[in-house]
């Protein structure tokens, strides 16, 4: 265990103890400052949670601390050029743009797009809520819609919780079928682990690791086994699964039987779906596909894990749902080493309910978008109407937009319509730290501290871990001037902006308290009584009440001894409370703490299914991918992770290439009925036939941005390609995965 009193203090030189904040490992940092810059970063080996492991992201903190493209001071946009300034002149700015806009169009021709950075921010993940809640902004937008909004739908349907995830024990597991993830370059996904991957590895030690992938990732190289599968047919893989479980009396609920609705309304369903019926379509066999069936009913400790590409694809609500159905029939549910629900030590302020959609109701299209008429769902429309809702002139129109900590340029469907779209615009404001793709639209661009100028403590993440894990983190540096606003503050501040207070005049601290009371009344404590305990607000106030109301805090007294901050402050390599336990039925949001096996919004959905099983097979298909150095589109202005070869490239099996009279490096045109992109062709067997795949968030080098390492090697951006009427219908998710492309040579 590590010595407090070995560790430097905020600022100083020394050794300072960090978690990650860029993915959902969560990895213990030993951080060395010298002459106050970053010299080393280590793993730190006593860290309850991560115990020694690290991946390059991690390693290269000092290097996103220090990069010089950083923005560190206010900016405001002049006659088309930057100027830097001080926190009361932006504020002002911002204040004189969006007022008017207001005063003229009303709230609705405001709107915000929140970028995946707020999930493992310690301000932006605990106050995005006071933006996108008291702001007034009747609709928002995310990346959760070209992301896992699947996976929301379905646990919201199922367990009457939206956030309520089941997620696989891999420490226990004896066999684990992967689909549609990559944790080798992701390093979990809707599944926070330790060293995912040598977590895998001890799987295969004991038991058996089978990936169903269209792609040979470096997860399936390291398994037991590789299916490729075709793009979007998992759902009916996964059906035929259960029919074979149906058909050959292997269902085995245990324990969960009691609360388990909908079981014979599901057996009628599956009989229609045997393995036969589905071999052609999923390229799996029929045989194979009844023995994988086989496998996991009669293995006493298995879990099915799907993750992104089961989601972004045109059936992920049926795919989504599917996985648990699969893992709940097989009696790897709520069980050790099946799928099981976390126990989150401080929870989060996303996952509170919808109001109106308490117990798993399915009442969606309360509101359909201006142009394109998309639903509802769960809150959200698909990301890809931003760009029409600012183009498209009338009646609530978009005219003013805030952005936080996003690049939806690069990351959302189409997201060169929307470059094309921002600057129409009558304001924009950026919370950012980079003058990236997006932001070098935005008239006012407003930087918060670097990461390691603030404290950490995962919020949103605690709910996918596998332990129950509460690890506290202090700054490594202070801020350079202590003056400037958190990002809590300035989203307090635009918030207050939305509801008619000039930025400036936002009297932040009420606004905090008033956040902090709403979120005590929810715990059923008075929130007047609780701020008496703290000289100040702020996330870490919040913090400490989500720690102490948490499963093992002190309830402020009620529980002597139990967690709070200052305690996780004397332990500074974390406190780990053990793995998952059986959760059901108490996890349940259902009004009779049931699970809906069967709901008849995804039910509905089927015949769709059925109807891609007789549709003509497309030539080519593309799907997306990862890799380990990279993240979304943000890393990519990190040195240290942009060594080595060019990753954005077309991988495209060498029969397909030869076919078409591709060599590998060739320059190939692709093509699909969203747009075009031109792109280095990487030849492979490592990908099945009539598929090719391309790494997701690149497309720098644009004129006015401020990324010199990202536009050094710029890369295309294959959102280009993506269809915006290209969706999972339930759920509104973008389809990122199987859209239908054409490859031929550049000429």
């Amino acid at each position: 265990m590590t010595d407090t009193g070995q560790l430097a203090g905020i600022g100083e030189d020394g050794l300072h103890l960090y978690t990650c904040p860029l993915c959902e490992a969560m990895c213990g940092l030993q951080i060395r400052v010298e002459s106050g810059r970053v010299s080393d970063v280590r793993p730190n080996r006593d860290d309850v949670w991560s115990r020694g492991h690290i991946c390059p992201k991690g390693a290269s903190l000092g290097a996103i601390h220090h990069d010089p493209d950083r923005i560190r001071t206010p900016m405001i946009k002049v006659d088309g050029e930057w100027r830097e300034v001080d926190w009361p002149t932006a504020f002002a700015r911002c204040t004189e743009l969006l007022a008017p806009v207001i005063e003229k169009h009303g709230i609705a021709a405001v709107t915000a797009y929140t970028g995946n950075p707020l999930a493992h921010s310690f301000s932006l993940a605990r106050y995005a809520g006071v933006l996108l809640g008291l702001s007034g902004i009747p609709l928002t937008y995310s990346p959760g819609t070209v992301d896992q909004w699947p996976k929301n739908l379905s646990s919201h349907l199922m367990y009457g919780g939206w956030w309520t995830f089941p997620v696989p024990d891999i420490e226990r597991t004896d066999l684990l079928i992967v689909m549609g993830a990559n944790p080798a370059a992701s390093q979990g996904s809707l599944l926070a682990a330790p060293d995912v991957m040598g977590l895998i590895e001890a799987v295969r030690r004991r038991g058996k690791v089978i990936v169903i992938d269209p792609v040979r990732t470096r997860t399936a190289e390291r398994a037991d086994e590789w299916l490729p599968i075709t793009p979007g047919t998992d759902a009916a893989l996964l059906l035929a699964v259960a029919h074979t479980v149906f058909a050959e009396d292997l269902v085995s609920l245990g324990a969960l039987e009691a609360h388990v609705d909908g079981l014979e309304t599901l057996r009628a369903l599956a009989a229609d779906w045997p393995p036969e019926r589905v071999s052609s379509v999923t390229g799996i066999a029929a045989d194979r596909i009844r023995e994988l069936a086989r496998e996991l009913a009669t293995t006493p400790r298995a879990v099915v894990y799907g993750r992104i590409g089961t989601c972004n694809q045109e059936f992920g609500s049926l795919a989504s749902w599917l996985v648990d159905v699969v893992n709940i029939l097989t009696g790897h549910f709520d069980t050790p080493g099946g799928a099981m629900f976390p126990t989150a030590a401080a929870w989060s302020v996303t996952v509170q309910p919808i109001p109106g959609l308490e117990d798993g109701a399915a009442e969606f299209g309360r509101f359909r978008t201006r142009v394109r008429g998309a639903k509802e769902v769960l809150g959200q429309v698909p990301v890809s109407c931003l760009a029409e809702e600012i183009a498209t002139p009338g009646d609530g129109q978009i005219k003013a937009l805030i952005t936080v900590a996003g690049n939806p340029v690069l990351s959302t469907p189409a997201g060169d319509r929307l470059d094309a779209a921002l600057p129409l615009l009558e304001a924009m404001i950026s919370v950012d730290l980079w003058l990236n793709e997006t932001t070098r639209h935005a008239d006012v661009i407003l930087p918060g501290p670097s990461p390691l100028e603030q404290p950490h403590h995962d919020d949103l993440i605690l709910h996918f871990a596998v332990n129950s894990v509460a690890n506290y983190s202090p700054p490594v540096f202070a801020k350079p001037d202590p003056a400037a606003p958190d990002e809590w503050e300035i989203l307090i501040r635009l918030a207050g902006l939305c509801t008619g207070t000039p930025a400036e005049n936002v009297d932040v601290g009420a606004i905090d308290d008033g956040f902090f009371d709403y979120l005590c009344f929810t715990q059923g404590l008075d929130g007047a009584t609780v701020r008496a305990h703290y000289e100040h607000g702020g996330p870490e106030r919040i913090l400490d009440l989500t720690v102490r109301t948490g499963p093992f805090g002190d309830r402020y007294g009620e529980n002597p001894g139990g967690l709070t901050v200052e305690l996780l402050k004397q332990n500074p390599d974390g406190i780990n409370f053990g793995p998952m336990v059986p959760r059901v039925p108490e996890v349940l949001g259902t009004a009779d703490r049931k699970i809906r096996l069967a709901p008849a919004y995804l039910v509905d959905d089927l015949p769709r299914l059925a109807r891609r099983l007789t549709r003509a097979p497309d030539d080519l298909v593309l799907v997306s991918r990862r890799h380990l150095r990279s993240n979304n589109s943000w890393l990519h202005n990190v040195g240290p992770l942009m060594k080595g070869r060019d990753r954005c490239t077309l991988l495209i099996h060498g029969d397909d290439a030869r076919s078409r009279g591709i060599a590998n490096g060739d320059t190939v045109i692709v093509t699909s009925s969203g747009g075009s992109i031109e792109v280095p062709a990487e030849l492979t067997d490592d990908i099945k036939r009539g598929v090719v795949s391309m790494p997701h968030g690149w497309g720098h080098g644009k004129a006015g941005t401020r990324l010199g390492v990202a536009n050094g090697s710029p890369g295309v951006n294959t959102n280009v390609l993506s269809p915006v009427d290209f969706l999972d219908e339930p759920s509104g998710n973008g389809a990122l995965n199987g859209i239908p492309v054409e490859v031929s040579p550049a000429r």
